[in-house]
């Protein structure tokens, strides 16, 4: 994909981050990437890494391979019809990582025989470690494997069903805030127990990196692992039980549905 071009219209702090990304992973040249903004001076740092820079989006989407929309809901629309006349529908994929803005949505824009994708990244992606969840129309296998191959430069991809892009944000998206409040609470209990801040935030944010790092390298279920670490009468046990016992679990499922029934009801109209 080296010889490949991409267009990032939006160039704000998630389409440059994606754009450092893909440029620093070497799988799309930098000098093959470009990023627009409106007020272009305000990515111009992306040029010190031989990303192009443009104020012009028609222009950029006209001379790429692949174009990512990484703007605002209330954008898009307008960004759509100014960029369709220079589509082309046999060679070039359409990339949304927009929340709340649907296949058939763009779709009602562009027509439906371009190939679009949508993609859901987390903040994670500002080092690429994102988990991105994709859906595709009127893809071809040789398209989705370039796609998801992109965001795997960026940390984690999978294919899924549009139907559970809703579900994903939740898991993926939001699942960053719910990771780092637990970090938070460990950190808090650390210093409790005599750690100063800094030191109990070091111990509790590395732990859950390596924990994690265990589930994605062992592809282990998460109590396969919990045993190795429970001993019979042991501490480890009486702290999850009792962190059991004040609904620790039930919490953060109940969080996470509520986070989920909350999405349509402030979902952007397209």
């Amino acid at each position: 994909m080296k010889n490949k071009s991409i267009a990032i219209i939006g160039g704000g702090n998630l389409g440059a981050s994606i754009a450092e990304g893909i440029a620093s992973s070497g799988l799309i040249s930098p000098e093959n990437i470009c990023v627009t903004r409106r007020k272009v001076e305000k990515i111009e740092y992306l040029v010190e890494q031989k990303i192009q820079i443009d104020s012009n989006n028609k222009r950029a989407a006209q001379n790429a391979d692949i174009i990512l929309l990484a703007v605002k809901p209330k954008q898009i629309r307008a960004i759509l019809e100014e960029i369709k006349p220079v589509l082309n529908e046999e060679n070039q994929i359409l990339i949304s990582v927009i929340t709340g803005v649907s296949l058939s949505n763009m779709e009602s824009v562009v027509g439906n025989r371009i190939s679009i994708f949508r993609a859901m990244p987390n903040t994670a992606v500002a080092i690429r470690e994102s988990m991105t969840c994709i859906a595709s129309n009127n893809a071809t296998a040789e398209q989705q494997e370039e796609v998801v191959k992109i965001f795997n430069t960026l940390g984690k991809a999978v294919i899924i069903d549009e139907n559970l892009m809703a579900a994903s944000t939740v898991l993926g998206a939001c699942g960053i805030a719910y990771a780092l409040r637990y970090i938070r609470a460990q950190s808090q209990g650390g210093i409790e127990i005599g750690f100063n801040a800094e030191v109990a935030q070091l111990i509790a944010a590395q732990t859950v990196k390596g924990a994690a790092s265990l589930l994605l390298e062992r592809g282990q279920h998460p109590e396969r692992e919990i045993d190795k670490v429970t001993t019979p009468q042991g501490c480890t046990i009486a702290g999850l039980n009792e962190m059991e016992h004040q609904g620790f679990s039930s919490a953060l499922i109940k969080g996470i549905i509520t986070s989920f029934n909350k999405i349509d009801v402030i979902a952007d109209d397209f």
